[in-house]
């Protein structure tokens, strides 16, 4: 499948994925030049060349005109929300897109017609434990 990450995609995730979704084609709107498109035309000159649009704009299915364009693409569509700002919120986002674009992938693989997937975030406060051996030791720790 052909997959296109929108120009609000962080760059840096583009090569992660073209490693993950080594079957897949993906690209940048920023690399095949159509930076400053706009979200419809951008649909519009993607039929036929791309199965995916990936984005950060999850507020496009708020615009009637919007959503009914998304509708006759027929592309399917693949939404996050970067949740906090700043390199942090950039990390989490682009964990969550590169975590769970290869079971999208595989899903729409076998999906017959177009679909709607909104990638789920990360949560920071429940992706780690920290502990401190000298208060709590684990029971491997020696003692």
């Amino acid at each position: 499948m052909r997959v296109l990450l929108d120009e609000d995609v962080p760059e840096q995730v583009l090569q992660v994925l073209r490693h993950v979704l080594r079957r897949h084609t993906v690209d940048h709107i920023h690399s095949i030049k159509w930076s400053g498109k706009k979200d419809s035309q951008v649909l519009h000159d993607a039929v036929g060349r791309y199965d995916v649009l990936v984005t950060n704009n999850y507020r496009q299915f708020d615009d009637p005109d919007e959503t009914s364009k998304i509708k006759k693409s027929g592309i399917h569509h693949v939404s996050y929300r970067q949740r906090q700002s700043g390199l942090t919120g950039l990390a989490l986002a682009i964990g969550a897109i590169v975590a769970s674009m290869p079971q999208i992938m595989a899903d729409l693989e076998v999906a017959g017609g177009q679909r709607l997937v909104a990638i789920r975030g990360i949560d920071p406060t429940k992706r780690f434990t920290i502990t401190d051996p000298r208060r709590d030791p684990p029971r491997y720790w020696p003692r």
